[in-house]
């Protein structure tokens, strides 16, 4: 089993919408969410918190527990990625050998860009934990 954690980052634009940030992965060619292995002694909070400044170059302030989602991966393993709600406290953004992009987008256009539908189900339960009361 391959243990992973990550963040739905969310931020308020200058209008004061919420913003979800989705990375895009060139070697899988997809649309996600920051997420990643869990190091071998490290929690996986410790890992969400990581992953998201690697992958996104921001740090977040980790909230609310949202859905573990288990998956069969490009390699036919099982995967479990535990993931949080994680509000964006700042950072810039830098191309990285994992990750070629990052987008800002509300929530409805997030939920069309993502590649993979276990991924849009974690939309709703981030957006109650932000204190939007959205399906």
């Amino acid at each position: 089993m391959v243990r992973a954690a990550g963040c739905v980052v969310w931020r308020r634009s200058s209008s004061g919408s919420v913003e979800l940030a989705l990375v895009f992965r060139p070697r899988w060619s997809d649309w996600s969410w920051p997420k990643g292995k869990i190091k071998k002694g490290e929690t996986a909070r410790a890992a969400a918190l990581r992953e998201v400044q690697e992958e996104t170059g921001h740090t977040c302030r980790l909230g609310s527990d949202l859905p573990t989602l288990r998956y069969v991966d490009h390699a036919g393993r099982e995967k479990e990625v535990k993931y949080w709600a994680a509000e964006s406290i700042g950072g810039a953004f830098l191309p990285n050998n994992e990750v070629s992009e990052l987008i800002w987008l509300p929530p409805d256009e997030a939920r069309e860009r993502l590649t993979y539908a276990r991924d849009r189900e974690l939309i709703s339960p981030a957006l109650v934990a932000i204190g939007l009361d959205q399906r």
